[in-house]
């Protein structure tokens, strides 16, 4: 593994390895010249292939004639940005050190340095590493927002052709309705060593599509016309070498209703109600306002609140707003009409109606109930009069 440049003396040592640490002197005639040789070997976990939120986790080691020195080490990332992590020592020699990084992200892909420093003797190695994270661009959770009967579309980024992934992996998408529920597989995909994808519809009785993607790297579900029950988290799963990584989307719908139904008569009332199909975190809340209102046309949901109601009392636009960070992420309107006049007289008309017609049968009822009485009681005394003819009773009239 070695050999001598015979013009410029020069020694060269192929594939290092940590036992050729040592002191290496050269000779010429009365002229000797000694040169200490210390040696670094930097491992890397995984082979530096990592699926997103793995551990990496590196393994230096060092080797020379003297004393191994206390090193100072310090780790900058692909961005050249220092990575905090502390180092320990795996025995007191200062001949292994360890160091782990938690959680790595798909944007951590790239070429790493690894700074070895030391005052005496003094070092200054960076030994540069690559690490490869295969993984979603999207967010670990990201959340989705759309109304009942629109059209949604769900896509996921891989970055394997970014990092020029080599190797085939497989993966899922699942969805279920609550964190509790049972999970139902959509569809599964592959992806070969050449990046060509391959996906599968494994569901029957949930209605989606699986549109024509422009980019290999995107998993991409269509939903058309979405009902209220198919809110939920959409789960997309990577396996690599029975390893796993995920990432979710939670699809939360909107939608709007009145009580009663249809155009509002004069002196009415009607509930309008704004829902959710699951509790909005902290930061986002339901509003109802009217078109043109004022300050007491406003009706904001509680925290956490999966539905908001307001009642309305004439005809106007109300719109319901679903905020989160005071950004408006999709809003409903929903327009109330006033009945044409002859409705409300119609109505009046029939409340007046009908309150005469009760009142008519309620006094009907007592006449009845009278004029009943009073047979009974005739009926009676018919009865007694007839019973005392049979026992021979005879009236006798004064004369």
């Amino acid at each position: 593994r070695s050999e001598i440049d015979l013009n410029s003396k020069h020694l060269k040592v192929r594939d290092l390895t940590l036992s050729d640490a040592g002191i290496y002197t050269c000779e010429c005639g009365s002229h000797t010249v000694s040169i200490s040789l210390h040696v670094f070997k930097l491992t890397n976990s995984l082979d530096g292939h990592f699926l997103s939120n793995e551990v990496l986790e590196l393994t230096l080691m060092q080797n020379a004639s003297h004393p191994l020195p206390d090193l100072s080490i310090t780790l900058f990332n692909s961005n050249n940005n220092t990575v905090r992590s502390t180092p320990f020592l795996q025995n007191n020699n200062h001949q292994k050190y360890i160091l782990k990084l938690n959680r790595l992200e798909a944007t951590d892909s790239g070429t790493w340095m690894c700074h070895v420093h030391s005052d005496s003797p003094l070092i200054n190695q960076t030994i540069p590493f690559d690490v490869k994270v295969l993984g979603f661009q999207n967010p670990d959770l990201e959340r989705k927002y759309a109304t009942v009967d629109s059209t949604v579309v769900l896509s996921w980024h891989l970055n394997f052709q970014k990092i020029k992934w080599k190797e085939g992996f497989t993966g899922q998408l699942n969805w279920k309705q609550q964190e509790s529920a049972t999970a139902h597989e959509l569809l599964d995909f592959n992806v070969t060593a050449l990046g060509t994808q391959h996906k599968t519809k494994k569901s029957s009785h949930f209605r989606f599509e699986i549109p024509k993607s422009k980019s290999e790297s995107t998993i991409e579900v269509k939903l058309p016309k979405v009902h209220f029950n198919h809110s939920g988290q959409y789960q997309c799963q990577l396996a690599y070498n029975r390893r796993y990584t995920q990432s979710k989307i939670e699809l939360v719908l909107m939608k709007v209703s009145a009580n009663p139904v249809g155009p509002i008569p004069r002196g009415a009332e009607m509930t309008l109600t704004c829902q959710v199909s699951s509790p909005l975190p902290s930061n986002a809340h339901l509003r109802w306002e009217r078109v043109n209102g004022t300050q007491a046309d406003i009706k904001k949901s509680k925290q956490h609140e999966v539905k908001v109601e307001v009642n309305v009392s004439a005809a106007g636009l109300w719109n319901c707003h679903l905020i989160e960070d005071n950004d408006r992420k999709i809003s409903l309107n929903y327009p109330v009409e006033e009945a044409p006049v002859w409705i409300s007289y119609a109505v009046i008309g029939a409340s007046t109606g009908g309150s005469v017609l009760v009142f008519g049968l309620a006094c009907l009822c007592i006449i009845s109930g009278i004029s009943w009485q009073q047979r009974r009681q005739r009926a009676k005394r018919m009865a007694r009069a007839r019973q005392h003819l049979l026992e021979n009773k005879t009236c006798q009239c004064q004369q």
